[in-house]
């Protein structure tokens, strides 16, 4: 079994319930512009808010990005979306390749994003959640003039607050519905889900945002499941009792931040929509990609400036 992640595995006995594997690498790289380079899927929602803090807070020059296929086979993650097949700063055919260059004795999942010191070739960090808030934090110094504080200390235990509520109701949440064994692990998690989903709805009917006034790393970790909500989850995952377009208030901030430099231009739902529907073939067997839902409703007006 696949996640788009690959950061979890369903655990026997728990009702398909998620978690994480404690084996990964936790390195928190010095920030040094040119040194390392931020490996990701397109496709992956975790690997996604890693892009848009990329993008946000300007360390394109500094960070470089690597971009692996969106199909992930019993290989792992691959470069076979460039001409010949390896990535060609990094020189990788295959990102295990440097989990085992790290740790010969690595025997966790091989997971996006990873950050890979170009000095040794060597994974140095895959912890996904910390890598957000290092770049924000850490790397203040390589920040573009301007750049936007996405953890403002003052806010911190809101944010983390609400972080923890939307990663197990929404964003684990969804695959915990997608990947249940048993229907009472899949009600479960579905009713979780649509009971966040409902506060979050009734939360941002007052405010723009989810923590404070300005674009926080909140809003990034919700932002990367809503944009694949109705794409992906709603029908592969069987999220199915509201698309996010029934949402008024949730669809018009998802477009809010869509519409928001470094949200939408990030977005690419060919990746997307090809990693879930051809890679889960438990769910999809036939492997077929669905043609909707219309990209273009994603730059309609959204009303909440």
């Amino acid at each position: 079994m696949t996640t788009s992640d690959a950061q979890f595995t369903a655990e026997s006995g728990r009702g398909g319930e998620f978690v994480r594997q404690a084996n990964r690498f936790t390195g928190r790289p010095e920030p040094e512009a040119g040194r390392y380079r931020l490996v990701v899927s397109l496709a992956c929602p975790w690997a996604h808010r890693a892009v848009i803090v990329r993008r946000l807070l300007g360390l394109e020059e500094a960070l470089g990005l690597s971009i692996v296929d969106p199909i992930r086979d019993e290989a792992g993650w691959r470069f076979t979306n460039h001409p010949d097949g390896r990535d060609p700063v990094t020189g990788l055919a295959f990102l295990a390749d440097a989990y085992r260059a790290s740790d010969p004795t690595y025997s966790g999942r091989v997971t996006v994003p990873a950050i890979i010191d170009l000095r040794s070739g060597h994974v140095v960090t895959n912890d996904y959640p910390q890598i957000t808030l290092d770049l924000s934090t850490r790397w203040t110094a390589l920040h573009r003039a301007g750049a936007p504080d996405l953890y403002p200390e003052r806010l911190r235990a809101e944010i983390d607050a609400i972080n923890a509520d939307v990663f197990r109701d929404v964003n684990n949440g969804v695959y915990r519905c997608g990947f249940a064994t048993t229907q009472e692990a899949y009600e479960a998690a579905f009713d979780a889900l649509f009971a966040r989903l409902d506060a979050l709805e009734e939360r941002l009917a007052g405010q723009r945002y989810l923590v404070g006034d300005t674009i926080t790393e909140a809003d990034i970790r919700l932002f990367t499941t809503l944009v694949r909500f109705d794409a992906v989850y709603h029908g592969h995952f069987k999220t199915n009792l509201r698309k996010l377009t029934e949402y008024p208030v949730l669809w018009a901030y998802a477009r809010d931040l869509f519409q928001t430099e470094g949200f939408g231009d990030t977005v690419d739902f060919d990746h997307i929509k090809r990693h879930y529907y051809v890679t889960h073939d438990r769910i999809n067997p036939t492997g077929i990609v669905p043609k909707g839902p219309d990209p273009a409703l994603w730059h309609t007006p959204h009303g909440r400036g």
